[in-house]
Parts: C-alpha cells; sequence; structure tokens
C-alpha cells in the first residue's frame, strides 16, 4: 500500500509495482512507476532520508519503508500487505542498508514558499498569448517559469476564457457527482517529493467531520476540506483539444489536490466529465460570491 500526503490530504493506493524507472541528471533524477493500481511520479532531490521500519500494532507486525524530505516531512510510505513477496522485501532492505545504524536524524529547517511577483510586473498579455499554446499539458509548468508566476498567481491572472474560480466546497461535487455518473477520473494527489495518481472510478464518498472521504477498496482519499482555500476550473490548450482540471489549494497557495477526467494521450477528454465541470461555472451554488454575484 502506498501512501503519499500533504498537510491538508492523504491518499493510499494498494496494488503491485509492475514498472519502475529513474532518468535525468544525478540530484535531479525524476523517477516514473507505471503500468498497474500504483502509479506514481518521483522527485528524488527532495528525498532525503529512508527507514525500514516494523511495528507492533494491534493488526500485528507492520512493516513499511519511509522516506521523508530535508526537513523530516514524509515524502512516500510503502507499507507490506499480506500478499506481500516479504523474501524480496528482506532482499531489498539489505541491499540499501545503511553502513552506520545509529539514533537520531537532525531535520533542516523547512523552506519558505518562493516569494510571488507583484501582479503589475507580470506581462499578462504574454502569459495569455503562451496559455493559449501548449500542445500538452506538462508544458504549463515551464510557461509559469518563464514568466515568473506560481500557480496560483498564473490561475488568478488567466485569460476566464480558460480558467474561473470556484468555491472551495466544490470538490465535493466533483466527487459525488463522479460517483452518481459513475465516471472514472484521476486523481492527484502529493508534495513537493511525490505525486501520487488513481486513474478509475470512485464509488463510496463519505464526510466525516471536516474530511471528505473516497472510501473504495484498493483507493482511499482523504482532505481536509477546510484547508481548501482557493479552487479553481481550468481548461488547458493541448493537441487533443481541452484538457479540463479541477486544481484545490491551501491558504499558502500550495496543491492539495487535482482531479481530471480520465484520459490517454491522443484521445479527447470524457464529455461527461466536462459537462460536470462546466456545470460548476455555471451553477451560482459553486461560484464564489463575487462572481456569483455577476451572473445575477
Amino acid at each position: 500500500m502506498e501512501l503519499t500526503r500533504n498537510a491538508s490530504c492523504v491518499h493510499e493506493k494498494t496494488g503491485t509495482y509492475c514498472a519502475a524507472s529513474a532518468a535525468g541528471p544525478e540530484g535531479r533524477e525524476i523517477g516514473l512507476v507505471l503500468g498497474g493500481e500504483i502509479d506514481l511520479r518521483l522527485f528524488y532531490r527532495h528525498w532525503k532520508h529512508g527507514l525500514a521500519v516494523t511495528e507492533s500494532g494491534e493488526r500485528g507486525v507492520q512493516r513499511s519503508l519511509q522516506f521523508f524530505d530535508a526537513s523530516g516531512t514524509a515524502v512516500q510510505k510503502t507499507f507490506a500487505r499480506d500478499g506481500t513477496d516479504f523474501e524480496a522485501w528482506d532482499r531489498l532492505v539489505a541491499q540499501r542498508l545503511a553502513p552506520e545504524q545509529l539514533p537520531g536524524l537532525t531535520p533542516e529547517p523547512p523552506g519558505e514558499p518562493a516569494a510571488s511577483r507583484a501582479d503589475a510586473e507580470i506581462d499578462i498579455p504574454a502569459l495569455h498569448e503562451g496559455w493559449a499554446s501548449p500542445r500538452d499539458t506538462h508544458e504549463f509548468f515551464g510557461l509559469h517559469k518563464r514568466h515568473g508566476v506560481s500557480r496560483t498567481q498564473a490561475l488568478r491572472l488567466a485569460d476566464p476564457a480558460y480558467v474561473q474560480p470556484i468555491e472551495p466546497s466544490a470538490a465535493r461535487e466533483v466527487l459525488q457527482g463522479a460517483a452518481r455518473e459513475p465516471l472514472p477520473i484521476m486523481v492527484f494527489a502529493g508534495n513537493p517529493g511525490t505525486i501520487q495518481i488513481h486513474t478509475g472510478p470512485v464509488r463510496r464518498v463519505q464526510t466525516i467531520g471536516p474530511w471528505l472521504n473516497v472510501l473504495d477498496p484498493g483507493s482511499s482519499l482523504h482532505l481536509r476540506e477546510d484547508h481548501v482555500a482557493q479552487a479553481f476550473a481550468v481548461r488547458k490548450p493541448t493537441s487533443d483539444g481541452l484538457v479540463t482540471t479541477v486544481e484545490l489549494f491551501d491558504a499558502r497557495g500550495e496543491t492539495i489536490a487535482m482531479f481530471i477526467g480520465e484520459r490517454k494521450p491522443g484521445r479527447p477528454e470524457l464529455r461527461a466529465w466536462r459537462r460536470l465541470v462546466d456545470s460548476l461555472v455555471t451553477d451560482p451554488r459553486w461560484l464564489p460570491q463575487s462572481a456569483a454575484c455577476a451572473t445575477c
């Protein structure tokens, strides 16, 4: 079971590692795990500490591999399950065991988010022009970097034809709407070191206190609704047509989670997904108060 989390969201997927790879210059490698239920993007420059952990609890002995960044914040955890090949697990741990086994780790102070440039310093027409030209969703990271904007700043300043702010509570409607259809979606959740992806349906959506939960066999999501400070419906031009996402951010502008209709390169996005997101930007219930008043 893979567990990836940030301060506002915990994402768990159970499955088998099928195809793992890494590429890029030393110290900047990016890892991929593809081909099955476990679907990960790994940014190893943020991985500092690794621990093989054995714990005893109410369910017996639990074994895990846990990884942390320099500040001691978890970037990924892997938990053994009944079907785990424990001989292979033990071989892996033995091969990677640090030569010195000493207690204690010294965390570094967590880094502060990069300060955003003032809106007045941004060439907004050029940002709009760049937004309309990408052929792949991965190009948007480079677009933000070229213009020196944070992700939320780029969304705030984007052409309204492509980006609309929505109520943070719309996250619940996205998951409940996908469960009603039923509509297969992609859920992206993670932190600077790991992005974990679920692709497929969501079935059991339940709220417990501040937590919005997906409680499905082999896949679960636990999201603090009260931590969602900003949410956007986003449309990104690609060679396959528009790709529509719903993106959630906390008060610091850090990404909590992102939802997309299930898709593959070379195929247009699902019409049912686009209808669901369109309903969020046309229904006053899901629009921020200022935007809702403008539609009255």
